[in-house]
């Protein structure tokens, strides 16, 4: 060993030590930041505010004081989902038996397999509208929007009758036998409502399918109760939520356009749930449970394969963390302020955990490399050893709410599940955090985004059908 090797050693050491201290710190703040969000629930359930509550409507529906009137049309925008399209548009109509629906399905004149099923599916079925897209696909999610909405219009100026609100739904989603009384309900004293997303198990892929599990029965048990308490806006999940017609037609004449879904944004859902809510708009999150304890949310299998859920990732945070920063800004109340920045971290809590897995890899070599005589690694300042125990105490406390909201609605053994799957999720987060800056920076140079869409082969709805039979 020469002098050479210590000097090595001794810069790994430091390079370490460095590293850590600054992902010590920003973890601290973000822990904090979440334990605020914490404790607020925690004072909400104790005053009653966050009670998930039954929905029990009588047996006619919601009575007519309660209830929005006029018109409910459902958008569902579709590339290549001929393997599930078929299921969501059978599902909604039986569990849907009202009238006043209409089932909107944007396809593309390229996709004549989805066009077909979609075809089969609505057969004899008035409240279906299949829409083709004049564009070649796949052009972007909001794009197809766009067309539906147009669709609708014509609807409406040939019958002289108005919608009075837009369901916004996936190709993949089950649909909640109660979920459309209840945005009629909400939407009475309401421009806007989202509906809990529930994510399914999925005994072929429990870990990257399932991690899905516990992060939306956090976020949708938790962060956005939080958030409604707080009037802050509610950010669209793009499924499972309503949009009332007025709204829409006042975000189209803001944007100046024929249409209100921002064709060149890949997370719209987002932008019009903020939108709404700048625009003066009362926006909601309700969670409801029926009289048997289900909750009333959408249902659906996400993405099981590793790059397919990297893909997914990568447009949320593409979407909400580059291009919401570009094109929302950080207009509103402190507590808008707030969310927003919660929402646009995700690309710098990526750097975060690289940087601690990477200080883990240093680490494990600098103790080796000790062992092995090059040197003695100095100890923990007390003050950094205090930080580290800190952020240990949080990620015990996270681990706990992960749990506790994952088992709730699972199970204990997913709730242990949702623990164990934390690593997973971080390197999800560092592989689409990294794809979608890299996408940000082609799109400052002019690329123009488009549908980087999932495949979707599994539906809760045939699942059900094949256990039953």
């Amino acid at each position: 060993m020469g002098p050479g090797d210590f000097v090595l050693f001794q810069w790994l050491v430091l390079l370490e030590r460095e590293l850590l201290i600054f992902a010590g710190v920003f973890f601290l703040a973000g822990a904090l930041d979440e334990f605020a969000v914490d404790l607020a629930w925690i004072w909400l359930r104790l005053t009653g505010r966050a009670r998930t509550r039954i929905h029990a409507p009588c047996a006619t529906g919601v009575p007519a004081h309660r209830r929005l009137p006029g018109r409910a049309a459902v958008f569902i925008p579709a590339w290549r989902e001929d393997a599930v399209i078929g299921a969501t548009v059978r599902h909604m109509l039986d569990v849907w038996s009202d009238p006043d629906l209409r089932i909107y399905v944007g396809c593309y004149r390229n996709d004549p397999a989805t066009v077909a099923a979609a075809a089969v599916a609505a057969s004899g079925q008035s409240r279906v509208r299949i829409v083709i897209h004049e564009s070649r696909g796949p052009t972007t999610k909001a794009d197809c929007l766009n067309r539906l909405y147009r669709a609708l219009e014509e609807d409406e100026a040939r019958s002289g009758e108005r919608a009075a609100m837009v369901l916004l739904h996936d190709a993949e989603d089950m649909a909640d036998p109660a979920a459309l009384d209840l945005m009629r309900e909400t939407m009475h004293d309401a421009d806007l409502v989202q509906l809990p997303v529930l994510p399914l198990p999925q005994r072929e892929s429990r870990w990257v399918g399932s991690h899905y599990c516990e992060e939306f029965v956090e976020a949708h048990g938790k962060a956005l109760v939080v958030r409604d308490a707080l009037r802050a806006g509610i950010p669209l999940a793009g499924v499972g939520c309503a949009i009332s017609r007025d709204a829409l037609t006042l975000l189209a004449a803001q944007r100046r356009a024929t249409a209100p879904f921002a064709a060149e944004s890949l997370t719209e859902d987002y932008e019009i749930g903020l939108g709404v809510a700048a625009m003066g708009g009362r926006t909601r999150f309700v969670r409801r449970r029926t009289s048997d304890g289900r909750l009333i949310a959408t249902r659906a299998y996400f993405p099981p394969v590793l790059s397919q859920a990297v893909r997914q990732k990568t447009r949320w945070v593409f979407g909400i963390a580059f291009q919401g920063w570009d094109r929302l800004g950080w207009k509103g109340a402190p507590a808008e302020v707030w969310m927003r920045l919660r929402d646009r971290r995700g690309p710098f809590n990526a750097l975060l955990l690289a940087i601690a897995y990477g200080v883990l890899i240093m680490a494990g070599a600098g103790s080796l490399a000790e062992l092995l005589g090059f040197g003695a690694r100095p100890r923990l300042s007390p003050l950094l050893s205090a930080l580290l125990w800190a952020n240990f105490a949080f990620l015990g406390w996270r681990c706990a709410f992960r749990f506790g909201f994952t088992a709730r609605e699972f199970g204990a053994a997913e709730g242990v599940r949702a623990v164990l799957r934390l690593p997973l999720a971080n390197i999800v987060a560092i592989m689409a955090a990294r794809r979608a800056l890299l996408a940000y920076i082609r799109s400052l140079g002019g690329a123009v985004p488009r549908w980087d869409k999932t495949e979707h082969r599994l539906h809760p709805a045939i699942a059900t059908e094949r256990g039953a039979a």
